[in-house]
């Protein structure tokens, strides 16, 4: 195996999500394709199509030439543009289809990643002319087809791995995010920190803290008079922070103590997903 060592638990949390992905909807019937998920506006064969084209851009595959309808009302900026033109693409294709090109778009993937022999920061092709590290490429594909089996798995009524490869890597991908969301996003003032205790499959107390220069920084230790403390589920952590649910639907999920103005700003700044 040549893959890097820095690399490799990214690989194989991608690996047991989507091979996941593959057992979840290989048997579906062709009603089961258009199943709601919680992913705002797919359907089951969106959220696959979403992950195929991906997968094809990680390989290097030319974007398909595709103009999206003009009724898509929930396209409302370039990311979201960029992100269903893979997704409309193969909107009328039927379950065999999907399944077939899952399989061959993973094979191929399987192939490139045995293969793979270059440095963590070597920049690679990204989403919208971005140029991410091979590293971070990894990382954001590895929490994107996690998020996205859950999401497959809420629709289909098959709960599970929630404490899988992905979890773990999707705990840390959303932890690095928290310092934005209470420092900059909710503005929670100097000099102040916010306590999060996620129980359940991942299981986590972290401090966020405001330097008096309205930085934030995360750390372990916990803190004495935190002007919030959420205590949640890691489901719902996880809906939340990737924008499946607003804090109203999970309010009954949610022990919130502090200040109630500051906890209603980190809540509605909590989404850190495009």
């Amino acid at each position: 195996m040549s893959l890097h060592p820095t690399l490799q638990p990214y690989a194989d949390a991608w690996t047991h999500s989507i091979d996941a992905i593959s057992e979840l909807v290989q048997p579906l019937v062709e009603g089961e394709w258009n199943r709601r998920t919680p992913c705002p506006a797919w359907s089951v064969r969106d959220v696959v199509s979403h992950v195929i084209g991906l997968e094809c851009e990680m390989l290097g595959d030319p974007r398909p030439i595709h103009t999206l309808p003009r009724d898509l009302f929930h396209v409302t900026n370039e990311h979201q543009r960029y992100m269903e033109m893979q997704v409309d693409v193969r909107r009328h294709h039927t379950g065999p289809e999907m399944t077939s090109e899952l399989e061959y778009t993973i094979i191929r993937r399987n192939r490139q990643l045995r293969n793979e022999s270059r440095d963590p920061g070597t920049k690679v092709r990204g989403p919208l002319g971005t140029e991410p590290t091979l590293e971070e490429a990894m990382r954001n594909r590895a929490f994107d087809v996690w998020v996205h089996e859950q999401d497959l798995r809420a629709a289909l009524g098959r709960p599970g791995n929630l404490d899988s490869p992905g979890a773990q890597v999707t705990r840390d991908l959303l932890l690095a995010a928290l310092p934005k969301v209470v420092a900059k996003d909710a503005r929670v003032p100097p000099g102040s920190a916010v306590v999060i205790d996620v129980h359940g499959p991942v299981e986590f107390l972290r401090t966020v803290r405001v330097d008096e220069e309205g930085r934030g920084s995360i750390d372990g230790a916990p803190s004495l008079g935190p002007v919030v403390s959420l205590t949640l589920d890691w489901e719902t952590y996880v809906r939340l922070a990737c924008g499946r649910v607003t804090a109203d639907m999970v309010a009954d999920r949610i022990k919130a103590e502090g200040d109630a103005e500051l906890t209603a700003a980190i809540l509605l700044a909590f989404a850190v997903t495009p």
